[in-house]
């Protein structure tokens, strides 16, 4: 059994975040606006998510963690979402966010988009994530749909995750375009939460799309180093690294600041519907991008299997 730490984080309420959100984001982007709204339907266009929303019984999970990938892989460290979810109290969740796929099922090293409806005692898992890995063909990008040849929920060596029952419900919306500061979406979200919060830490997930404009975006090789990575210039040397066209539909978790437990305080993956996705850095076409997100503030962080030796190589 992986040691489960549990954690309650701050929850303003969504007009609070509404108000710090949008403030904050018109240092970054020409403009942005930041509403409570209605949640759309996430299992029409461009989404088809398993689940309507992204409501009820919001919550964080941090499973293993980089130190498991770097500088030495640690291949035996393979998960189960619908474990996750009975770890974080919540069994039959629906589960977005950014982690690896396990290269036990796999056979190779992949990013793994996880998008699923965790099993309940009525009805089985709904498994619509997505795999991004290295073609061998063309060393280009190839994502395919999780199910489309596997038909289990694992995962490995890590993944941040945000879960909720996937009900309809009030949402914070997020629209931001023309990016005119340094900083990317995801880093300007949880940087303006960390700077108005402080030593109060709040978690946030959800979906945004990239409706215009090009993105960075890493894919792991498909070999683990045979090398140790012991920097992040050995990180970023080890990573493929694309250009990628929108629109792509991304997962973020954000935890505004870590409250000792060793966290990636953000992790973004995104899928798209013309064959691109993976590890989300940046947009790189700033004066054209446009933003839109629906994300909601976490009540509860789980701490999954955290690495007993650690560094803070590899987490951007």
């Amino acid at each position: 059994m992986a040691k489960v730490e549990r954690f309650a984080f701050h929850v303003p309420s969504l007009e609070e975040l509404a108000g710090v959100l949008q403030k904050g984001l018109k240092e970054n982007f020409a403009d942005a606006q930041v509403s409570v709204v209605d949640c759309p339907d996430l299992t029409q266009e461009p989404f088809n998510f398993p689940a309507k929303g992204i409501c009820g019984k919001p919550r964080i999970a941090d499973v293993g963690g980089v130190p498991y990938l770097i500088p030495v892989v640690q291949k035996e460290k393979v998960y189960n979402l619908n474990t996750v979810a009975k770890d974080i109290e919540l069994p039959g969740a629906f589960i977005l966010g950014a982690g690896a796929a396990s290269s036990k099922i796999l056979g190779v090293n992949a990013e793994l988009i996880p998008i699923v409806q965790t099993k309940s005692e009525k009805k089985p898992a709904v498994n619509g994530s997505y795999i991004a890995q290295i073609n061998p063909a063309d060393k280009g990008c190839l994502l395919e749909k999780y199910s489309s040849k596997y038909t289990d929920c694992e995962f490995g060596l890590l993944a941040n995750l945000y879960a909720s029952e996937g009900q309809p419900g009030k949402v914070i919306e997020v629209k931001a375009n023309g990016r005119t500061g340094e900083l990317n979406f995801v880093s300007c979200l949880r940087q303006i939460l960390e700077k108005h919060y402080g030593e109060k830490p709040v978690g946030m997930g959800g979906t945004f799309i990239i409706q215009k404009g090009k993105a960075k975006i890493h894919i792991m090789p498909p070999e683990f180093s045979a090398c140790p990575l012991n920097t992040d210039e050995d990180v970023n040397n080890w990573l493929k690294f694309f250009e990628m066209k929108a629109p792509l539909i991304c997962q973020p978790v954000i935890v505004s600041r870590d409250p000792g437990f060793d966290l990636r305080v953000e992790h973004t993956h995104c899928f798209s519907h013309h064959g691109e996705g993976g590890h989300y850095h940046q947009d790189t076409s700033p004066d054209s991008v446009q933003y839109l997100g629906y994300l909601l503030p976490a009540e509860l962080l789980f701490r999954i299997d955290r690495p007993q030796e650690t560094h803070l190589v590899g987490r951007d």
